[in-house]
């Protein structure tokens, strides 16, 4: 049995989630279920980051300790995954000082003993929103551009790690296709940066930055967000505590990350400089996904329009939810959420499309055949020509286009049924009808299990009608504008 190990960004605990976190999770979730489909013994690991300045004030200005502060957060975060039915095997918080702080620590250790962090005097451009040091090349009217602030000029001492001398190794591994980065414009992107790539502050002064895992032998700074929120990603599993970690952490499994564009730099420049340094081996796959704008306008309290995931659940259900973001979000690109849109997709696509075939196939199969049909062999839904398809594009996390596969098999079926009448065949060829109603069937019950990495409750829904042969509730009810 194949093992696959696939990680999201642990997501900053400074405010709680919004539909951009939830994009990523659905995502990952989605080729974490697929994998599962395919045999795969799979490792789904999430989980937040909870040290830093940032939080640190948010928590002074709600009143609160830090520690009470991301505790509540990191709550609504493990609410946000219940509500979005994610599979996830462990979530790993960086506070945890028994399962992350000894990984943490591992690792500032094996860099030590590599050499490659040194000590000096800095001066530079902070940004508080990115919590990291930015250049005047990044900034846009002397600004930050994601945060639409002027930079702190910091002077302090600090431990640096040299990046630089990685430029050429991580280049090599993605240039042969040993890290991966999808899609093609973001590696391009990463490229591009590791040509002049930097070495990068390591720590803070504990003075500036107390809220965060102290450096190993040296009280006065605290460890920067690299060596604490990184290592995350292998803390969960063991590093630190144990060897049990190399049983998915290791050259010989499939080994996929999935981040948002703001933090490539972190993820395909420093983190893997970072384990070429502790000798660990690098992630196969990390698949960039870009942002969400509401109504073409980005997501922001001061506009008032960030939208909270959790409300979108209970207004529309988990599997619709899910639906829209990974069949609407052009995968690996920007995309838009309105209502307008989610109530158009969701009327012609989920309303129209598998409610309608589901029912019409289904009410005829109960009223026509005497007994439900064998399932189809799980293992040999990939085989089909649209399974096939379907498989290539999931390898390369293009899921809008996987989705778009398996829609145009539902419409074929629907052509079908209008052609073929099953309906009116029945009143003469009773045989001829069963053989079509069967025919359907199997291609509904194809459908329904390539549907489940997508929408894993209607993906049940559909099998347990089929197997009892029985029309079920109406899966998606048309919405309306109110």
């Amino acid at each position: 049995m194949n093992k696959f190990y696939i990680t999201t960004a642990i997501d900053y605990t400074n405010d709680k989630p919004h539909i951009g976190h939830a994009l990523e999770k659905i995502q990952a979730d989605t080729i974490a279920r697929y994998h599962r489909l395919k045999g795969d013994d799979v490792f789904f690991l999430t989980g937040t980051d909870e040290h830093g300045a940032k939080i640190a004030h948010s928590a002074k200005a709600s009143g609160k300790e830090p520690q009470e502060f991301v505790d509540d957060i990191a709550g609504k975060f493990k609410a946000l995954h219940e509500s979005l039915n994610l599979s996830i095997k462990d979530f790993i918080r960086t506070t945890d000082r028994e399962r992350h702080w000894p990984g943490a620590i591992l690792m500032w250790q094996k860099l030590m003993e590599a050499g490659v962090l040194y000590k000096k005097k800095y001066r530079g451009l902070y940004c508080v929103g990115h919590e990291a040091f930015i250049t005047e090349k990044e900034l846009v009217g002397g600004k930050c551009p994601d945060h639409q602030k002027e930079p702190e000029v910091i002077e302090e001492e600090n431990w640096f790690f040299k990046l630089s001398t990685y430029r050429s190794g991580i280049k090599e591994k993605i240039e042969k296709g040993e890290f991966k980065i999808m899609p093609a414009t973001r590696q391009n992107e990463i490229l591009a940066f590791l040509e002049h790539a930097e070495d990068v502050s390591f720590s803070r002064s504990k003075e500036k930055l107390s809220w965060g895992i102290p450096v190993p032998g040296d009280e006065t700074q605290t460890m920067y967000v690299w060596c604490d929120a990184l290592t995350n990603y292998v803390s969960a599993i063991g590093y630190g505590r144990n060897e049990e970690y190399k049983k998915w952490w290791n050259a010989e499994n499939e080994i996929a990350q999935v981040i948002g564009k703001d933090i490539l730099r972190f993820h395909a420049a420093i983190w893997p400089a970072m384990l070429l340094a502790a000798k660990l081996s690098l992630p196969k796959k990390l698949f960039v996904h870009g942002f969400i704008t509401v109504d073409g306008k980005k997501m922001s309290k001061t506009v008032g329009n960030v939208i909270d995931p959790e409300e979108l659940v209970k207004k529309y259900g988990t599997d619709a939810v899910r639906y829209f973001f990974l069949r609407e979000i052009p995968t690996g690109e920007d995309g838009d959420f309105s209502e307008d849109k989610f109530m158009e997709r969701y009327n012609a696509d989920l309303v129209n499309g598998l409610g309608n075939l589901v029912a019409r196939v289904l009410q005829m199969s109960g009223q026509y055949l005497d007994k439900p049909i064998s399932m189809p062999n799980p293992q040999g839904i990939f085989e089909s020509s649209s399974g096939k398809l379907m498989q290539k594009h999931l390898d390369v996390f293009e899921l809008d286009r996987a989705l778009f596969v398996l829609w145009s098999r539902i419409k074929d079926l629907d052509i079908l049924i209008d052609e073929q009448k099953p309906f009116d065949v029945v009143k003469t060829d009773k045989p001829a009808a069963e053989k079509q109603l069967i025919y359907l069937l199997t291609n509904l019950a194809e459908i329904a299990m390539l549907l489940q990495p997508f929408m894993p409750d209607t993906s049940k829904k559909i099998v347990e009608a089929i197997t009892k042969n029985k029309k079920p509730e109406n899966l998606f009810v048309r919405l309306v504008k109110s």
